[in-house]
C-alpha cells in the first residue's frame, strides 16, 4: 500500500490523520526554506509510528516547525546491521519514515543499505518525493540539463580527485558533485586543470537567504570564491565537453598519418567519421596530398 492521497491543505494538517499502512516510507524534506515541505510530507510524518533520521536534532527541529511529536530513531553511516535489522522489524507491524538531514533521502546517504534490506525481507517502500539539491542547483545554474551525471562528492585527496575527473572527462553530459566549502577551491583548481575550458556553476546555500549562484569558467569561479570564502552547503556543476569545430590543418595531419598505410579512399572515409567533414572534399584532398 502507498501513502495516502492529500486532496487538499486541511487534509495534511488534520489533528487526525488517516493512519498508514506497515512499511517503510521515504520521506524528502526542505533542503534549507521549511516552507517547502510537501503537504504530503507533512500528513506521513504526522501519521508514521517511527522516524528514522541521520541526526535526530536536525529532524526534531523540522519536528518542532510542524509541531509534530514523534519517536525518532538515529540512522546513519555508521549504523550497523543490527541497526536495520531492528528497524525492518518495526516496519513489519507498523509505519517507518526515512528521513535524511535535508533533501531527498538515498542521495549520497546511507538510506539505500535499510532499502536494500526492507525490499528483500519483502516490505513495502513508498516514497514521498520533495526537495533535492542536486536538481534544484542544476535548474538554477541554467547548465545543459537534457542530460546530467551526478557523481556524489569528490574525493578529498588530491591524487584521487584527479583521477575521478579524468574518468569522467569523456561523458557528454553536465557533472553534478558534492562539495564542501573547505575543499570548493581545490576541487576547482583541479576542474581548471584537468577539465581545461569547459564552465562551472556553484550553487551554495540553495533556497535560503543567502543563496547564490556563481557561473563561468573554473578560473573565474575560482577567483571569486577565494576572495569571497564559501559557507553552507554547495552544489558544484561542471558543463558538457566543449566541441571544438576540426579545422583544415588538423584534417590534413590525420589524412598523412592514415595515408602512410591506407589507400587515399579509406584515409578519406576515417577522417570523415572522426570530423564529420565532408567525405568528397576530403578524398579529393587525400588525393593531393599522396600526389605531392
Amino acid at each position: 500500500m502507498t501513502a495516502p492521497v492529500i486532496d487538499s491543505v486541511t487534509d495534511a494538517i488534520s489533528d487526525k490523520p488517516d493512519a498508514l499502512a506497515a512499511g517503510l516510507y521515504i520521506v524528502a524534506t526542505p533542503i534549507g526554506n521549511l516552507g517547502d515541505i510537501t503537504l504530503r510530507a507533512i500528513r506521513v510524518l504526522t501519521a508514521c509510528e517511527l522516524i528514522a533520521c541521520e541526526d535526530t536534532r536536525i529532524t526534531g527541529k523540522l519536528l518542532n516547525h510542524l509541531g509534530i511529536a514523534k519517536k525518532m530513531w538515529r540512522y546513519d553511516d555508521h549504523s550497523e546491521a543490527g541497526t536495520r535489522a531492528g528497524l525492518i522489524e518495526r516496519m513489519r507491524a507498523g509505519s517507518v519514515a526515512l528521513v535524511s538531514d535535508a533533501g531527498m533521502p538515498l542521495v549520497s546517504d546511507p538510506g539505500y543499505r535499510l532499502v536494500e534490506d526492507a525490499r528483500a525481507a519483502g516490505v513495502p517502500v513508498t516514497v514521498v518525493p520533495g526537495p533535492s539539491a542536486p536538481l534544484t542547483a542544476l535548474a538554477l545554474s541554467g547548465m545543459p540539463n537534457d542530460r546530467f551525471l551526478f557523481a556524489g562528492f569528490l574525493p578529498a585527496k588530491d591524487k584521487a580527485r584527479g583521477e575521478v575527473l579524468a574518468e569522467l572527462a569523456p561523458v557528454q553530459t553536465t557533472l553534478i558533485f558534492f562539495e564542501t566549502a573547505p575543499r570548493l577551491g581545490k576541487s576547482l583548481a583541479a576542474i581548471a586543470e584537468t577539465l581545461p575550458g569547459r564552465e562551472v556553476a556553484v550553487a551554495r546555500e540553495l533556497t535560503k537567504f543567502y543563496e547564490e549562484c556563481q557561473r563561468g569558467s573554473a578560473e573565474e569561479v575560482l577567483a571569486h570564491f577565494e576572495a569571497h570564502p564559501p559557507k553552507g552547503e554547495i552544489v558544484l556543476l561542471v558543463g558538457p565537453p566543449v566541441e571544438v569545430e576540426p579545422s583544415a590543418d588538423d584534417a590534413d595531419t590525420m589524412l598523412r598519418e592514415l595515408l602512410k598505410t591506407e589507400k587515399p579512399s579509406r584515409a578519406a572515409g576515417e577522417v570523415a567519421k572522426a570530423t564529420g567533414l565532408d567525405r568528397k572534399a576530403l578524398y579529393a584532398r587525400a588525393i593531393e596530398l599522396k600526389g605531392a
